[in-house]
């Protein structure tokens, strides 16, 4: 049953790397020597959690910045960051000038932040996010040849230099070992469907609006059929950006509670949208479940498109990115991770009415 008009999908793809244990970039605060931050529960009346952007504040003059020049800056200093973002006015993450993207904004902040180059922070992201795609928990690393006495400043000035449909939500200091993308054991995305006749205008942006009414019975039975190490070639549309990416992926769970959920090793070009689309046809009852077994021993993408488009982009966020300890543990010597600070007011200067 659908809870109030809306489906969230969840899919999960894990990396079939070593490592004993992993922490969720997502909600949450550093503890000890290493950090681990989980997702707030689903609200009741929405498929997933809201990707709600706080205000940035902060200050709007990079220049009072502290900064503790380094004894080695040949080794330089590796720095982790958690975004938010409202893709919907973006070409996806990947550097372009025109039209702008995600990494490209960002990018601009921090040389104004940091008084760097492009070249010398050498800025990474986990996922290389599609046009329209949102993120809750986007996780990202750069390198400057200084270090910071605290991080607090850093991470205002950057909210103050962002639009406001980008946030940085932590900056943390990242053992020399940590890579954003390539240390990363899996990524959690949502995809979000509005299921009813009339469209809620608050959630157009956010959630895909499906007239037909969908059955999320036969819907879960066929996501289980993705569960599993596959080559999922019939499911990756051609892509300049990666040459000939590995197809095998591996895919720990694929839920259809209150929303698809899926997490996994990696995925390819639009394969999470491509699975998506095919599980909106069985969940019309246009096509029977055990098709999904038949286009993946197919391995060819122009199987999938007799049967289905990809789903747009709007109803898809990355919720999180998940590391090992090892990778998540802070470096000595290092400032304390920045959440954001809170303002106070020591006196009202506007009368009461």
């Amino acid at each position: 049953m659908i809870k109030n008009n809306l489906l969230h999908l969840h899919i999960c793809m894990q990396r079939t790397k070593g490592g004993n244990s992993c922490s969720h970039i997502g909600f949450g605060s550093c503890r000890g020597n290493s950090q681990t931050l989980h997702n707030q529960n689903p609200s009741k009346t929405i498929l997933e959690q809201k990707t709600v952007v706080g205000s940035g504040g902060g200050a709007k003059d990079p220049n009072h910045i502290t900064m503790t020049p380094t004894v080695s800056a040949a080794a330089g200093y590796k720095w982790r960051l958690v975004i938010a973002y409202d893709g919907t006015h973006y070409a996806g993450w990947q550097y372009q000038q025109s039209p702008p993207t995600i990494q490209c904004t960002l990018e601009k902040a921090l040389t104004r932040a940091t008084k760097l180059e492009r070249k010398d922070l050498v800025l990474v992201g986990a996922s290389r996010t599609d046009r329209g795609v949102h993120a809750w928990a986007q996780v990202a690393h750069f390198v400057t040849p200084f270090n910071y006495d605290n991080l607090a400043s850093i991470h205002a000035a950057l909210n103050g230099l962002l639009p406001s449909d980008i946030r940085v939500r932590e900056i943390s200091p990242a053992v020399p070992e940590f890579h954003a993308r390539f240390s990363a054991k899996s990524k959690v995305y949502h995809y979000k469907i509005y299921n009813d006749s009339i469209m809620d205008p608050f959630q157009r942006r956010y959630a895909y609006h499906s007239i037909y009414k969908l059955n999320t019975v036969v819907m879960r039975e066929a996501a289980s059929y993705f569960v599993g190490k596959h080559d999922f070639s019939a499911f990756v549309n051609a892509s300049h950006n990666d040459g000939v990416p590995d197809p095998v992926k591996t895919i720990f769970r694929f839920d259809v509670i209150e929303m698809l959920e899926v997490e996994g090793s990696g995925f390819l070009y639009r394969q999470v949208r491509n699975m998506v689309a095919l599980l909106l046809q069985i969940g019309k009852e246009a096509l029977p479940r055990d098709i999904v077994p038949m286009i993946l021993a197919s391995r060819d993408r122009k199987e999938l498109a007799k049967y289905a488009l990809a789903a747009p982009p709007h109803g898809l966020c990355l919720v999180t990115v998940k590391y090992s300890e090892e990778h998540l543990r802070l470096p000595s010597g290092c400032p304390n991770t920045s959440f954001g600070r809170h303002h106070t007011v020591s006196k009202c200067k506007l009368p009461f009415y």
